[in-house]
């Protein structure tokens, strides 16, 4: 998998790839425009999905020993780490979990993800994983029972965190983590065959809409990089968020924001990403876009490290010297 075909395409702008992800991003939108002001108050219950089913059913199955390693009270700070490589728990399920449970652990992380990007999204955690095996490449906790309405199960990999349940109001249940590395550690400034950078290039494509004040606005004179969990630690007001404000942006350009924010979410279900764009939204006026040009791979003018941040959000995207993305959404208060 380290050679070969590209795990995702990354069509040129305009192309009948990027027309079809605009028309999936609009599907997904519309559901977050569509949910009822009861689905919208902060503390609603999630509603379980498959995805949340199958982690209480592995949960339930755990033996006495696996309940000892892999099990913690639900506020554990553990439950709340995320990085760009590591380990929730030590025990990997190749070797410490059932064939059983690790089918079950597999079709959860397909769970958590849209039919359309689902099997790529796989292709990556196996190709930037061990010997092409999710099983030898992946490590889970449980946090909470099902049993008390405080239940969350994390999944780790290289280039992977994501989460099952969680707290309410809280996007993707908490910080999650992607990325890529396709042909080698330090990619070219294209990222051929990049997972992610399609992502990229569509951030790119609203940079250059904008005019030259604004363009002095979006550009931040410093050295943004990855710092675990402080990575998408929330709640800087605005005005000390860098970049360009949403209120800086014409309709049009904003309306282009708004598609780039629906091509994020495209790789999760869409149970997801709905609340997602939802709780984006509620804050979207206070937003800010950044691009970072002292790591720019090539000295290309087109940026490979950039984000969007409010009070509320953070999704962050680095893509020097390889593809590494980290998001974190919230209700607004």
């Amino acid at each position: 998998m380290r050679a070969g075909a590209p795990i995702l395409s990354s069509p040129q702008p305009g192309g009948p790839e990027i027309a079809r992800r605009r028309l999936l991003g609009a599907a997904v939108a519309a559901g977050a425009l569509a949910a009822t002001p009861a689905a919208r108050a902060q503390g609603a219950a999630r509603p379980a999905g498959r995805a949340e089913q199958l982690a209480a059913e592995l949960y339930r199955g755990l033996s006495a020993a696996q309940r000892d390693a892999v099990c913690f009270p639900y506020d554990a700070p553990l439950r709340a780490r995320v990085d760009n490589f590591w380990f929730v728990t030590p025990q990997r399920l190749a070797s410490f979990y059932s064939p059983e449970q690790q089918r079950q652990a597999h079709d959860i992380f397909m769970a958590l993800h849209s039919e359309e990007y689902g099997p790529a999204v796989l292709r990556q955690v196996l190709h930037d994983g061990v010997r092409n095996d999710f099983a030898a490449s992946t490590a889970i906790a449980f946090f909470g029972t099902p049993e008390s309405g405080r239940f969350q199960m994390v999944l780790t990999a290289h280039h992977c965190t994501r989460r099952v349940g969680g707290d309410a109001g809280v996007a993707f249940g908490g910080p999650i983590f992607y990325g890529h590395f396709h042909e080698r550690f330090h990619e070219r400034p294209d990222h051929p065959g990049n997972a992610y950078w399609y992502q990229a290039r569509r951030a790119n494509g609203v940079y250059q809409m904008l005019d030259g004040r604004q363009r002095g606005l979006a550009l931040v004179d410093d050295d943004r990089r990855d710092r675990g969990t402080a990575t998408v630690r929330l709640g800087r007001r605005p005005d000390d968020v860098p970049g360009i404000p949403m209120r800086e942006l014409s309709r049009d350009q904003r309306d282009e924001v708004r598609k780039v924010l629906a091509d994020l979410v495209l790789p999760f279900r869409r149970a997801d990403a709905a609340e997602a764009l939802r709780m984006i939204e509620g804050g979207f006026d206070d937003m800010r876009l950044a691009f970072y040009p002292t790591r720019d791979i090539g000295g290309d003018g087109v940026w490979d490290v950039w984000q969007l941040e409010g009070p509320d959000m953070v999704w962050f995207f680095n893509g020097e010297p390889h593809v590494h993305v980290w998001a974190h959404v919230r209700e607004r208060a």
